[in-house]
């Protein structure tokens, strides 16, 4: 089942309707969904409560900053976005992100770091919107599987030790996981045992709550229950720091404060949380289509993420994403179409207009015990054995991203990961794995030695199948090969025959390296033949004039064909 399109054909055709999906949904939508929607809806604000408050409090940033993400977030890609039940809002990784970078942009300043963190919600939206104008959905592909497992846990470790000394109730500090560990181990033995209770109590019910009730807010029970206690046992005269008063109240919408030249470093952060926002909301969202059965437009999910960051810029957030988790929880509640996030923010209107003053007394350490349960999935260490076991490569590219996240940050990690994707990719393309045949015993077919030993030698003969398109990054690396393999013949070479039928390209360098194989091959008194070549490479190949070195390139010459001549 197909569940991501290249729809643009189709979109052009149907006109400026398609690039508003409620027009498709909506059309299509049955009164069976509504109650599915609604349940769906207030499920996701509840999840979404305690968690905004979290991530909004791991970016360094008033807790109600992070209900505004999830408020017009959510709207802006109910909008805009192709996903049925992708649910949008702030994420650690993001909220990391904006925590170790734009503090060093606003110099201490708590407003300019407002500013600065609502200003990249802006430039995120508005690159999403150049990278949809320009056809830029193949950014998902910018990041290996390999490199985002490593880049995931390398997140979810550093995550984790900055909500370490809100569990233990210490002080903290450091601006990577290396010094964050080494200043928490030396803080350690001034920890708050009230805090420590609080954590254990939290995580305990956290933990079991959702192996019991998955799907269910199990964390804003949790998130209630601390409340109530810390407000019966006055907890906060016991040094168990609280959330404090939390402004009741929509937010007022705004253009942003700041000019983009105003902030030095704002288009690399922003294009970090693009790429992050991209990738992680795009994998979320073709699960659900895979599991829902329909199709996931790539490139319409950039006008959904830039819709839900301008639409966080305006209220005076910053920049969000479609995530795995709370995407699930909309999902396991019932979500039939986007009108699911419509009603979450309905929800959540009502909780900043009548209930922010209930949150006064909810214990930081319960909130860092929220991040922690929600982000213990993004270390896999299951899959980086795995990795190690099947393919050292991409272990070696998963523990790069790994090392790099944890050393230089969320920031750096995530442009890192993506630099070594692509040097994974041309490393993987430059040295392309090239098979020597022989013969089948008692047949006329022929296949890779080096995986069948017991394959017939072809005396006198090399014949050579390079398993990759001949370009620019691989023609010397399969030049260098192929003569490497005639100097060291055990027996004198008089034939070396190319088989390109697993070439289905071929540009100028590898028209080129053909032409000095063949003189190489001439030089040593060796013929050269090439056969299997497909009709494009054929074209090429004659419009270079190598067919004419090579005795001519046909469809219906074969190996076989070229070696019974030869043998004849």
């Amino acid at each position: 089942m197909e569940t991501v399109a290249d729809t643009t054909g189709r979109q052009a055709d149907k006109g400026w309707l398609w690039w508003f999906p409620p027009a498709r949904w909506l059309a299509e939508y049955r009164l069976s969904f509504l109650t599915g929607d609604i349940v769906a809806g207030v499920t996701l604000a509840a999840y979404a409560i305690p968690v905004s408050l979290a991530y909004s409090t791991l970016a360094n940033l008033p807790p109600q900053v992070g209900v505004y993400g999830y408020l017009l977030g959510g709207l802006g890609y109910a909008l805009f976005g192709s996903s049925r039940q992708l649910a949008v809002g702030p994420t650690s990784a993001i909220s990391l992100m904006i925590a170790g970078t734009v503090e060093t942009m606003a110099g201490g300043d708590a407003q300019r770091y407002a500013q600065i963190a609502s200003l990249a919600a802006f430039t995120t939206g508005a690159l999403c919107l150049i990278a949809w104008l320009l056809r830029l959905s193949a950014l998902v592909k910018l990041i290996s599987d390999s490199i985002l497992v490593g880049f995931k846990a390398g997140a979810g470790l550093t995550i984790a030790m900055t909500q370490l000394p809100a569990l233990f109730g210490v002080s903290g500090g450091g601006h990577n996981f290396f010094e964050r560990a080494w200043l928490f181990g030396g803080q350690i033995s001034q920890l708050n045992l009230a805090v420590v209770l609080v954590s254990i109590v939290a995580l305990g019910l956290l933990v079991l709550g959702q192996r019991a009730l998955p799907g269910k807010p199990v964390a804003l029970g949790v998130v209630a229950l601390s409340i109530l206690l810390a407000t019966i046992w006055q907890l906060p005269a016991m040094g168990v720091a609280v959330t404090g008063k939390i402004p009741a109240g929509l937010p007022s919408l705004a253009g942003p404060a700041l000019r983009l030249r105003d902030v030095e470093g704002i288009f690399p952060l922003a294009g970090g949380c693009l790429l992050l926002a991209y990738i992680e909301g795009v994998s979320a969202a073709r699960t659900f289509a895979a599991k829902h059965g329909y199709t996931l437009d790539a490139r319409q999910e950039l006008l959904g993420i830039g819709a839900a960051n301008l639409a966080a810029g305006l209220a005076h957030g910053y920049p969000v994403a479609g995530g795995l988790s709370q995407s699930a929880v909309n999902d396991k509640a019932g979500a039939r179409t986007p009108l699911a996030l419509v009603v979450a923010s309905m929800a959540l209107a009502l909780c900043l207009l009548f209930l922010t003053d209930l949150l006064e007394n909810l214990p930081k350490a319960v909130l860092a015990a929220v991040v922690l349960t929600a982000i213990y999935g993004l270390v896999d260490f299951p899959a980086l054995l795995r990795m190690w076991r099947i393919s050292r490569l991409d272990f070696y590219a998963a523990a790069i991203a790994l090392g790099a996240v944890l050393a230089l940050g969320i920031l750096d990690g995530i442009l890192l990961a993506a630099v070594g994707s692509i040097l994974l990719l041309l490393m993987r393309v430059s040295y392309p794995h090239v098979a020597y045949l022989g013969r089948k015993p008692g047949t006329n077919l022929y296949s890779d030695m080096a995986r069948h030993p017991e394959n017939e030698p072809l005396a006198g003969v090399i014949a050579f199948r390079p398993e990759a398109s001949l370009i620019y990054v691989n023609a010397e690396s399969v030049l260098e090969g192929v003569l490497d393999h005639v100097r060291l013949a055990p027996t004198p070479v008089s034939l070396v025959v190319c088989d390109l039928s697993a070439s289905p390209y071929l540009d100028l360098a590898g028209a080129r390296m053909l032409h000095n194989l063949h003189d190489g091959l001439a030089a040593r008194g060796i013929s050269f033949r090439i056969v299997g070549a497909h009709g494009a490479v054929r074209d090429l190949v004659r419009a270079e004039g190598i067919d004419q070195k090579v005795g001519g390139v046909s469809r219906a010459l074969t190996l076989d064909a070229v070696l019974g001549g030869k043998l004849s």
